[in-house]
């Protein structure tokens, strides 16, 4: 049986298609425009490819209008180490910037993050990012209030089989999405998140959604929240929980250090303003009564509070999360089955999903000789602010001068922020390389384009720690044109620079393969069972790893006996005050989960701005599979779309399958036009993904498709982490009424075939 895997599912190869796993309950929509925009040859790069005006000495200008011309491999090869020699001689690794987000394919040998960084340690390294776009206020922040990085409490999350067991209320800020818990990073194959909720509303369990959207949690009670005031709902709720006598004082003094400090917050001590509901309900548009009857159902059930990852991808965003754990504390319900906090249940499948975690083997990146790095979300701050000072983490730090940027297998002009802004920084390297198999946004503004396979012109392992099946990715057809794996690549540059015999280690990928195997066998024996041979798990294509079942409760060892089994935090305990990052002394990021106003908010905007919801789609993982079918046939008149309340939509003249231009100071985009009730009339809601298209319409910049990322604010959530503030963005909106401008993203650039000299 052959088979092949994504981030959205496993599938079994029957001819020229794709079938879901059997065993897989809710198959991905995502899986089904995989094949189609594999396949799309307008939008396939076909061969190496420099860029005319680089070839001129255009300085960056042209990147992104300009046409290219093809090269041959032994052109495109020599001339990419040229410039790497170049940069090297003049100013050193540390002004290369290697730049891949890891989501290229789930396959564990052709992973291009890996493949690169290989051989960018072996050629003298790089300057890299540290972080993630999805969750990089908890990653700086959990190491600080609970002594875990994200990735420990990811793997210590308790199990969502367990909140559907024993959990009576679930309060989820931001809702538990089936539309992000399709995906997992390193492959999927099973996709079962609603099981458990399920299973919760058969015992006749409540769940509340709180999100300015209802389908953030369908057939969820919906509490309606103005977007960016979830930490005033929260304090507001510590606030009733205290001053009625219902907070667990023995579970505060015991395994939490600094409740006497964020009581007297939350009580008004600080400040003069006590956090009441009636002080939150007018910030959060939710009825004080409603609030305080919330607080007092959530101290007389058995109570989860969790919050979905993109909450904190807003300015401030770390204070949701710190308030939320915060309440959790309150409660005294942590450490308990199915109780207590959670983090990120739905942002992907995994989150919660009761299985051991098993380390499997992967491609080893080497060692880095280049120790500088960027917060991942500040990589346009660093191209237009070379030298510039800048705070991180409680470190004083500069950006570097950045002359050569490689990326590989990724798209920033997907995940970043003012996409605007972004563009002006592209201009600033000397030198842009991108190897892709596609031509995104971030191909479009490369000087130099390297053609790489995609998971289907290639054999590769599936073997996700956080997935209880082992998935042989088979090749499925021939490369398209000229294209070669991200391995093969690298391995023709290395051999310019004398290490390929280093970046291969002597194996060609038929024998990585069967290299990591070896390892993974080695993995299994230790955790006690048996993975078959190479060649017989590549001929049944799959294994299933035996009694993977095991539920897992947060924090449960700690809460039990908290002497025996102390947290790695400055007090060994839960910091609700956390005198590390009060000495920082952060006006953005205090030393205890506080209400601070966003930089843009509805309670300061004008009449007609509306707030931009811009969450992940349904229909793609990211910017991947937006030219396959099923996005193609979810877009309104060629465009993405956004959704609206019907009376909004109305109130600005409206209908269902207009096309409608939204705009601010950063940017403005076309966007067809959805009808969607479970929205509140303040909003507008645009998924991220669309390809980046920026055209010049009437004299005025205007990006044609409808990419959020346009609109959204670039700058660091708090000088803590540095994260991304996509979900803080006001926008304005009109009916477009002038003749709907044709896309450029649907053909390749202007190419001149023949070689360059």
């Amino acid at each position: 049986m052959k088979y092949t895997a994504a981030h959205w599912g496993a599938y079994r190869i029957e001819g020229d298609e794709l079938r879901p796993v059997e065993d897989d309950p809710r198959p991905s929509r995502i899986g089904r425009g995989w094949l189609s925009a594999a396949r799309d040859p307008a939008s396939r790069v076909h061969a190496p490819m420099v860029r005319e005006g680089w070839l001129d000495g255009d300085n960056g200008a042209g990147r992104g209008r300009d046409g290219y011309r093809e090269l041959t491999w032994d052109e495109a090869t020599a001339l990419v180490a040229r410039e790497i020699r170049c940069v090297r001689k003049s100013h050193g690794n540390q002004a290369i910037f290697g730049g891949s987000y890891g989501w290229a394919s789930a396959g564990r040998f052709h992973h291009a993050q890996s493949q690169l960084r290989r051989f960018l340690n072996l050629v003298g390294g790089y300057v890299g990012a540290h972080e993630t776009y999805s969750h990089a206020g908890a990653e700086v922040l959990f190491p600080h209030v609970l002594g875990l990085t994200n990735r420990g409490m990811f793997d210590a999350m308790t199990s969502l089989s367990l909140v559907g067991k024993h959990c009576d209320l679930l309060l989820a800020f931001g809702g538990i999405s089936e539309r992000t818990a399709q995906i997992s990073s390193s492959g999927v194959t099973r996709h079962d998140i609603g099981a458990p909720l399920d299973r919760m509303r058969e015992r006749g369990g409540r769940i509340v959604n709180v999100s300015p959207r209802g389908s953030d949690l369908p057939g969820a009670e919906w509490l309606s929240i103005r977007p960016g005031t979830d930490a005033a709902l929260l304090l507001a709720l510590a606030h009733e929980l205290v001053v009625t006598g219902r907070a667990d004082e023995d579970f505060l003094a015991t395994r939490t250090s600094g409740w006497p400090e964020w009581r007297a917050y939350l009580l008004g001590e600080t400040d003069g303003a006590a956090k009441t509901a009636d002080w939150a309900a007018p910030l959060c548009d939710i009825p004080a009564d409603d609030i305080r009857a919330l607080a007092r159902a959530l101290s007389e059930s058995r109570s989860m509070v969790t919050v979905n990852w993109g909450l904190q991808r807003s300015d401030h965003g770390e204070q949701v999360i710190w308030a939320a754990l915060g309440l959790a504390c309150i409660l005294g319900q942590i450490g308990k089955p199915g109780t207590g906090f959670g983090f990120g249940y739905g942002s992907t499948t995994p989150v919660g999903r009761p299985m051991r975690w098993i380390g499997w083997p992967s491609v080893s990146q080497g060692r880095n000789p280049i120790r500088d790095a960027i917060p991942v979300a500040r990589i346009a701050d660093m191209l237009l602010n070379p030298g510039a000072p800048y705070r991180f983490n409680g470190e004083n730090r500069r950006y570097p001068d950045i002359r050569l940027v490689y990326w590989c297998g990724g798209n920033p002009f997907h995940h970043h922020q003012d996409l605007n802004r972004l563009r002006k920084a592209w201009t600033r390297p000397d030198t842009v390389i991108v190897q892709d198999h596609s031509w995104t946004a971030t191909a479009r503004h490369a000087d130099i384009v390297l053609p790489a396979t995609t998971p289907f012109e290639r054999d590769d392992l599936m073997i996700n720690r956080r997935d209880p099946s082992l998935i042989y990715m088979s090749k499925m057809h021939e490369p398209m044109g000229q294209a070669l794996d991200d391995h093969e690549i690298f391995r023709r540059l290395s051999r310019h620079f004398g290490v390929e015999e280093a970046f291969t280690e002597g194996r060609d990928p038929e024998s990585w393969l069967r290299h990591l195997w070896a390892r993974a066998q080695g993995v299994a024996q230790e955790n006690g069972f048996a993975l078959p041979e190479y060649d017989s798990f590549r001929e049944s294509g799959r294994f299933d790893v035996p009694d993977a079942f095991e539920e897992k409760v947060a924090l449960d060892h700690f809460v039990a006996d908290p002497e025996a089994h102390p947290l790695a935090t400055e007090s060994g305990r839960i910091t609700l005050t956390n005198q590390t990052i009060a000495g920082l002394d952060l006006p953005d990021c205090p030393g205890q989960p506080r209400w601070l106003m966003p930089a843009e908010t509805l309670l300061q905007a004008q009449a007609d701005e509306l707030h931009l919801v811009s969450g992940q789609p349904d229909t793609r993982l990211h910017s991947q599979n937006d030219r396959g079918s099923e996005a193609q046939s979810d877009k309104i008149a060629g465009r993405e779309a956004a959704s609206l309340h019907p009376e909004t939509a109305a109130r600005f003249g409206l209908a269902q399958g207009d096309v409608m231009r939204l705009w601010n100071a950063r940017g403005a985009c076309l966007a067809g036009v959805r009808l969607e009730p479970l929205l509140r009339r303040d909003c507008v809601a645009l998924p991220t993904g669309a390809w980046f298209d920026p055209q010049v319409v009437n004299g005025a910049q205007l990006e044609v498709h409808g990419n959020p990322n346009v609109l959204t604010l670039d700058k660091g959530c708090s000088e803590l982490s540095q994260g991304n503030c996509a979900h803080t963005a006001l926008v304005r909106i009109e009916k477009w009424t002038a003749p709907v401008p044709p896309l450029s993203v649907d053909r390749p650039p202007r190419i001149h075939s023949g070689h360059s000299s």
